[in-house]
């Protein structure tokens, strides 16, 4: 009778066939060190048997199985299809890519001239300039958009190219987007076509012809908060739960030692120097630089490390508390763990990025004492002039230099 209850309560295996079902235990295993919950895994299994017997029942060749395969497979399981199914069936396809079963996508390759001619520049860009992978994908969209337009797959004439061509370029691209936007047109545009002198493509220095943005250094103040109020916003984090202590020991390294956003997502276990007390940061442009790691900023560390961070195959510090267990991905994760901060302190600035409380810092040190060179040097800048803007937070020291209106009273 027992062995009757038992059978009646636990869930039969779903069955498998194909070439795919050797592999879903093997997947499932991936799941659970995920930190999928049981229940989830289940229906999982469930989804993936019946698409492994699709495969078969198509006889999908294993080195095209892809992504259209599995729309295939949902349109005609659309009577139970759930909105996570096809992004079950994309991480089975990326697990068995990463385990050889089925070969990696083919990289796209543009045959065109215009497209020949882009790759070539990004190659440039990485090998030369040593650019950054998010650089390029800023930089080539721009440059492809570019000849596009002037050319229109009619073969690249360079010689035909005119500066009146360059300057409606840059008007059309600023008209629709923001300042920000049109002096990253304005940087990759530049870039390229000193790129196309240097290898004989163009005989005219074009780039000296490309007119900058209108867009004043130091031309606004610094967004920040008081220190009472990143008080505030530290105090929202609720430190009784495992999300809490994440986003307070985030908030912390942002409010105490002024990194970027980026900065705190790629943040690693092995960056973290507890015998000398320091952290390794991951800058701008690639630099490596060592800062003292203070003591509450390390405990609201150990408080999380010791408590919440799941155990997964990531090396990140910061990891989601919800499957799939991985670490952050981009620095807007860090920008949404600010916000929501701010939203529990009833606080409404601005700006509610994570550079807001890398500004406040700042902001704070000059108004307890601190010199320009002393917050530059904390904020890692690589141009001293970059600190200047903060000297306009100091009101008290430019009252000191101000001139005297002419027309105020004797």
């Amino acid at each position: 009778m027992t062995d009757l209850n038992n059978a009646a309560t636990t869930p039969a295996t779903p069955f498998r066939v194909g070439r795919l079902a050797a592999h879903l235990d093997g997947f499932a295993a991936l799941l659970g060190d995920q930190g999928y919950a049981p229940a989830t895994m289940r229906q999982k299994d469930d989804l993936l048997a019946d698409f492994t017997l699709w495969v078969e029942e198509h006889d999908v060749p294993l080195d095209v199985l892809g992504g259209d395969h599995a729309g295939q497979f949902l349109a005609e399981r659309r009577c139970r299809v759930r909105r996570v199914d096809a992004w079950t069936i994309r991480q089975l396809i990326a697990y068995l890519r990463d385990i050889g079963c089925i070969p990696m996508p083919a990289r796209m390759v543009d045959p065109t001239a215009e497209g020949e001619l882009v790759s070539a520049f990004g190659g440039f860009l990485r090998s030369e300039r040593g650019l950054s992978p998010a650089t390029l994908a800023n930089y080539l969209p721009i440059v492809r958009g570019f000849l596009d337009e002037q050319f229109g797959g009619k073969g690249l004439h360079f010689d035909d190219l005119r500066t009146v061509d360059i300057h409606r370029f840059i008007v059309r691209r600023a008209q629709a987007g923001s300042r920000g936007r049109a002096k990253l047109v304005v940087t990759a545009l530049r870039s390229f076509l000193r790129f196309l002198q240097q290898r004989g493509l163009l005989a005219t220095d074009l780039a000296a012809a490309v007119p900058g943005v209108a867009g004043w250094r130091l031309a606004h103040l610094p967004k920040a908060l008081p220190a009472k109020q990143v008080e505030l916003l530290l105090a929202s984090c609720d430190r009784g739960t495992p999300a809490g202590r994440r986003d307070y020991a985030v908030l912390m390294l942002l409010a105490r030692l002024g990194l970027r956003g980026g900065e705190v997502a790629a943040i690693t276990l092995d960056d973290l120097d507890w015998e000398c007390g320091e952290i390794v940061v991951h800058g701008k442009g690639q630099r490596l630089a060592r800062l003292p790691l203070p003591a509450d900023v390390g405990s609201a560390l150990v408080d999380y490390l010791r408590q919440d961070r799941p155990a997964c195959s990531t090396r990140r510090v910061f990891v989601r508390t919800r499957a799939p267990r991985r670490g952050f991905i981009s620095p807007s994760a860090i920008c949404c763990i600010v916000r929501r901060a701010l939203k529990r302190a009833s606080l409404t600035p601005e700006f509610k990025g994570a550079h807001l409380l890398r500004h406040s810092l700042a902001t704070d040190l000059l108004h307890r004492g601190a010199s320009l060179v002393e917050i530059g040097q904390l904020l890692r800048h690589s141009q001293p002039n970059t600190t200047q803007i903060y000297a306009k937070v100091d009101i008290k020291a430019l009252r000191a230099i101000g001139l005297p209106w002419p027309g105020a009273a004797s």
